[in-house]
C-alpha cells in the first residue's frame, strides 16, 4: 500500500468511525459491531432494534454533518484489556466485548471524539471536521463475522474522499454501473431469470439469450477444433469415491452438494470437470506420441456458494465452464502454455477485451505433491509468461490444491477487473488417478495435466459481457441482429417475403407486423438494442428495396436487399 492509499483508508475509516455515531445518537439502542474501511469507501455492521431502510439514510447524513461541523478532535486512549471490557460493559456494547475477549494483547486503544468511544487500533484524523466529502449508498444484512450460524447485522455502506469532485466522479461511476448492471438489463432485454420457484443461483436462459449463448458456444467450439482440441460431453454426477481419489474431498468439500444415494452406492453431483477426462484419457492405453492430448468441454458444473454472495449471473450455483485438459510430457509444458496464453488473449479480444491484468498465483497452504513439483511447475508458467513478454504480478498462496496457476482478470469498459481466464499446471492428480503413457522406453510415465478456462464460466462470462456493452452487442452477438418493421397492413407480405430472404441466408431477423406506429416499432426495437432495422412502406415495396436505420438513430437510406446482406455478414464477419 502506497502512503497515498494510507491516507485514504485512514480518511474513510475515521469517516466510517463518524457514521457510527451519528446512527448511535440517532438511536441510542444500537449495538455497534465493526467498521472497517475498503477499497472505494467504507461500511458499519450495527445491531439494530429497528430495520433501517434506504429511508434513513438522509437523516443519519445530516446527523453525519453536524458531527463534522462541531470539528471535535479524534483521542486516542491506550486502556488495559480488562479496563476496556469493563468500559464497553458499562456502555452495553456486547461486540466489542467479544472482540476485546479473543485480543491476546494486554493492552489496547480506543478512539473517541465528543461523547462518542469506539474500539480501534487507529490511526485517525486529527478531528471530525478534516472529512470534506462523502455519501452512504446503501443499507444491506451481514451476518456478525460473516457467519450464517450468527445473528444477522445491518450494514451501512459508504464512501469518502477528500475533495467533492472525487466524490461525484465516483458517484456518476456508481450511476453508470447501475445503469450496466446485467440484472436489469437481463430483465429489460428478456435475456435470462433466476426464479425462487426454480432456485436460487440457478440460471434459465430465455430464447433471446439462448441465441447469444449458443453464438458464443458455436465461436468456441470452431476455434477449439482449429487449435486441435477434441471435444467431450461428460455426465453430471459420479460416485462419491470419484472424488476422494482426486483429493476433491478432502480440499473442496465446503464447495459441493450432500451425496445422494442411488441403489445402495453415493453418488456426487459434479463440481469439476477433469476426473472425467481423466477416465477418457485411461480408457485405453496412450503413447507419447500421442501427446498433447487436449480434451475440452462446455461442461456443466454445481457448486454450494452461500445464498448471501449469490449475485445475478456473476455468482451462481450451476454453470456452465468452457473446460478443458490438455496431457502433456514434462517437455511439452512450456509450448502448451504458451498456446493456450495465445489462444486467452485471442478469445478475450474477439469478445472485445484488449486490457487486462495477469497473476501467478502459488502454492497454498493446504496443497497435494512435492515442493519440487510445485517449483517445476510455478517455474513453467513464469517461463511462458517471460516468453510472451507479459506483464504478471505474484499472487503469493492463491494457487489451487493441486498446482499453480495463471489468472488473467480483464478489464471491461469501465476499467473494472473481472476473473475470467485461468490456467493451472497440474503434476499431482495424474499421479493419484494413476494417469500414464507408454514412453519411448516402453515404460510408463506420468503426463502433465494443464487446466485451463478461457472465458471461466458461460453464466459469469456472459453477465460481464452485458454490463461491458450495455446490453448494445455487437451485431455478431446480438440476439436479433435486422428488425422489419412494416408502415402499414398493406406492407405485411412484402416484408415477409424480406424476412424470409434474411433468414436463409443464416441472419437473425425479427418482424414487427403489429397494428403499430412505426414511431412506436422503432422505440420497441431501440429499446431492445437491435443494431438496425428495416422499415418497409409504399417506396420500398414498389422498388423492391428497404430503408435501412440504425439503433444509434443513423439514418442509412434506401437501398437493395444486397447491399443491406454485404453489409451486415461483412460487419458479422469482423465481430465487431
Amino acid at each position: 500500500m502506497d502512503n497515498n492509499e494510507k491516507v485514504l483508508e485512514i480518511y474513510r475509516h475515521s469517516t466510517s468511525h463518524i457514521m457510527a455515531h451519528a446512527v448511535k445518537e440517532i438511536y441510542p439502542d444500537v449495538k455497534l459491531a465493526i467498521g472497517p474501511p475498503t477499497s472505494d469507501g467504507f461500511y458499519y455492521d450495527f445491531d439494530c432494534p429497528k430495520t433501517l431502510t434506504e429511508d434513513d439514510i438522509p437523516v443519519i447524513e445530516e446527523k453525519m454533518r453536524e458531527i463534522i461541523n462541531a470539528d471535535r478532535p479524534f483521542v486516542r486512549k491506550e486502556l488495559s484489556k480488562s479496563d476496556a471490557i469493563e468500559l464497553f460493559r458499562k456502555i452495553g456494547e456486547p461486540y466489542k466485548i467479544e472482540l476485546l475477549e479473543e485480543i491476546t494483547d494486554k493492552t489496547v486503544s480506543v478512539y473517541g471524539e465528543g461523547n462518542f468511544v469506539d474500539l480501534c487500533r487507529g490511526p485517525h484524523l486529527k478531528s471530525t471536521g478534516e472529512v470534506k466529502a462523502f455519501k452512504l449508498l446503501s443499507v444491506a444484512g451481514a451476518y456478525w463475522r460473516g457467519d450464517e450460524h450468527n445473528k444477522m447485522l445491518q450494514r451501512i455502506y459508504g464512501v469518502a474522499f477528500p475533495d467533492k469532485d472525487e466524490l461525484k466522479k465516483y458517484l456518476d461511476f456508481i450511476e453508470e454501473v447501475k445503469r450496466r448492471d446485467h440484472r436489469r438489463l437481463g430483465k429489460e432485454l428478456d435475456l435470462f431469470s433466476i426464479s425462487d420457484d426454480i432456485g436460487a443461483g440457478l440460471v434459465m436462459w430465455h430464447p433471446r439469450g439462448a441465441v447469444i449463448r449458443r453464438v458464443i458456444e458455436n465461436f468456441w467450439t470452431e476455434e477449439h477444433q482449429k487449435s486441435g482440441y477434441q471435444i467431450l460431453y461428460t455426465p453430471h454426477i459420479a460416485k462419491l469415491d470419484l472424488w476422494k481419489k482426486t483429493g476433491h474431498m478432502d480440499f473442496y468439500a465446503e464447495n459441493m452438494y450432500s451425496p445422494m444415494e442411488i441403489e445402495g452406492l453415493e453418488y456426487e453431483i459434479k463440481p469439476m470437470n477433469c476426473p472425467f477426462h481423466i477416465s477418457i484419457y485411461k480408457s485405453r492405453l496412450r503413447s507419447y506420441r500421442e501427446l498433447p492430448l487436449r480434451f475440452a468441454e462446455l461442461g456443466t458444473v454445481y457448486r454450494y456458494e452461500r445464498s448471501g454472495v449469490l449475485h445475478g449471473l456473476l455468482r451462481v450455483r450451476g454453470f456452465t465452464q468452457d473446460d478443458a485438459h490438455i496431457f502433456c510430457r514434462v517437455d511439452q509444458i512450456e509450448e502448451e502454455v504458451l498456446r493456450v496464453l495465445d489462444f486467452t488473449l485471442f478469445v478475450l479480444k474477439t469478445f472485445g477485451f484488449t486490457d487486462y491484468d495477469i497473476y501467478l498465483s502459488t502454492r497454498p497452504e493446504k496443497y497435494v505433491g512435492s515442493l519440487e513439483k510445485w517449483e517445476r511447475a510455478t517455474n513453467a508458467l513464469k517461463d511462458a509468461l517471460q516468453n510472451r513478454g507479459l506483464n504478471y504480478s505474484i499472487d503469493p498462496g492463491e494457487g489451487v490444491f493441486y498446482g499453480p496457476k495463471i489468472d488473467i482478470k480483464v478489464k471491461d469498459c469501465l476499467g473494472r477487473p473481472w476473473q475470467c481466464s485461468t490456467i493451472q499446471v497440474d503434476f499431482n492428480i495424474p499421479e493419484r488417478l494413476d494417469v500414464t503413457y507408454r514412453g519411448t522406453d516402453s515404460k510408463d510415465y506420468s503426463p502433465i495435466m494443464i487446466h485451463r478456462a478461457l472465458m471461466g464460466s458461460l453464466e459469469r462470462f456472459f453477465g460481464i459481457l452485458i454490463e461491458h456493452y450495455a446490453g448494445v452487442f455487437p451485431l455478431w452477438l446480438s440476439p436479433v441482429q435486422l428488425s422489419i418493421l412494416t408502415i402499414s397492413e398493406r406492407h405485411v407480405e412484402y416484408s415477409r417475403k424480406m424476412t424470409e430472404i434474411f433468414l436463409s441466408e443464416g441472419l437473425r431477423v425479427d418482424l414487427n407486423a403489429e397494428n403499430e406506429k412505426i414511431g412506436y416499432k422503432i422505440r420497441e426495437a431501440t429499446l431492445l438494442k437491435t443494431p438496425y432495422m428495416c422499415i418497409i412502406g409504399d417506396k420500398e415495396m414498389a422498388n423492391g428495396t428497404v430503408n435501412v436505420r440504425k439503433r444509434d438513430g443513423g439514418n442509412l437510406g434506401e437501398m437493395s436487399l444486397e447491399q443491406l446482406k454485404t453489409i451486415l455478414k461483412e460487419e458479422i464477419t469482423k465481430r465487431r
